[in-house]
């Protein structure tokens, strides 16, 4: 960590005092709470002087009010009774209200999907599952890419935290599967419930899957400079070039578009896709720009520029503005191909469920 960075902070004054304590929002679920822990530990780490306070819960629940409690954590945020919030970052909007921004976004977790299944079908894969099974999800990008891979099997919706629809699965006999994300369940500690990770072939991820981010004010700069030394630089880069990939298509939650993403020899890869709610229907395809640094990036123009409501200044701004680009020409050569009316049916039908 740059001396810089821990001597501009508050830290203990001469009789021992801490001089500020700093409240770090989060929903009240079990995983929301091992994920802000976890960021909290790192924080404690990095400036051991500093008090950190897990407070101004929410209490959570079903998917569907994931946005209700971003807009709870941000309003207490603003009202200045937290400091920080800790995100999935795919739970967090691309263009963020005004003055909030993204400034951490941590090393990525796996950010694929897995299988867990019912305690009867242990040693199965969805491939090997008997005809007809039903697989339970929430999410309509995983529906719709799984519909399409495997026909054989039967999608139904399951809603609830990570807690309730292992229960679900485990505890009545309606689904023989649930599909979840990797990152989630390894956080929780149950590695040994993933049956299958699915492969980018099977079902590509969602924008930000796998990675944590901190919220803060914008106008925060010692808190921002403070939570700046927690981005790791090459997801900072993915999740940048797939955030623009979606902000550009105007997608959401109510509907199914994925991603993939990989950095390899200085390049970013970003392959971006769009469906139909029933799989049948897609565009997909793969863009790359080279992300090596350039001492002529643009970062020394604004440090504090925000990219799809992320502030990274301590990654390079030509990196940055490459990232951004790659999502938006890749979102742009979809939309030439017909993506938006693909999104547009999606969406409608979604609605009228």
């Amino acid at each position: 960590v740059p001396p810089s960075k821990l001597s501009s902070f508050p830290r203990q004054d001469a009789s021992g005092e801490v001089r500020r304590v700093i409240r770090v929002g989060t929903r009240k679920s079990q995983l929301a709470r091992i994920q802000t822990d976890s960021v909290v530990e790192k924080l404690k780490e990095l400036y051991p002087h500093l008090a950190l306070e897990i407070g101004g819960s929410c209490s959570g629940g079903a998917i569907g009010e994931k946005s209700l409690f971003t807009k709870e954590l941000e309003n207490a945020l603003e009202k200045n009774e937290v400091d920080l919030v800790v995100h999935s970052l795919k739970d967090l909007p691309t263009t963020l209200p005004s003055g909030f921004t993204i400034g951490a976004v941590l090393k990525r977790e796996n950010p694929h999907d897995a299988v867990v299944l019912h305690p009867k079908h242990l040693g199965r894969t969805l491939e090997t599952l008997p005809e007809s099974s039903v697989i339970g999800t929430s999410s309509l990008r995983r529906a719709a890419q799984l519909k399409k891979r495997f026909p054989q099997l039967l999608f139904k919706d399951i809603r609830g935290n990570l807690n309730t629809r292992l229960k679900k699965l485990d505890e009545k006999d309606d689904y023989a599967a649930i599909v979840l994300a990797a990152a989630g369940l390894r956080r929780m500690g149950w590695d040994d419930r993933i049956g299958q990770i699915l492969r980018p072939e099977d079902c590509m991820y969602a924008v930000g899957q796998g990675a944590l981010a901190v919220e803060v004010r914008a106008r925060d700069a010692d808190i921002l400079e403070m939570v700046s030394v927690l981005h790791d630089p090459e997801t900072v880069l993915r999740c940048i070039a797939e955030r623009a990939f979606l902000r550009r298509l105007e997608g959401g939650c109510s509907v199914p578009v994925a991603v993939h993403t990989e950095v390899k020899n200085s390049q970013l890869y970003l392959t971006g896709a769009v469906f139909s709610l029933d799989g049948s229907d897609s565009l997909k395809d793969t863009m790359q720009t080279s992300v090596a640094a350039d001492d002529k990036s643009s970062d020394a123009v604004d440090e504090r520029v925000q990219r799809v409501g992320v502030t990274a200044s301590g990654v390079p701004g030509g990196a940055q503005d490459g990232a951004e680009r790659l999502g938006e020409d890749l979102a742009n050569l979809l939309l030439s191909k017909g993506a938006k009316e693909i999104l547009t049916v999606a969406r409608q039908l979604n609605d009228a469920r």
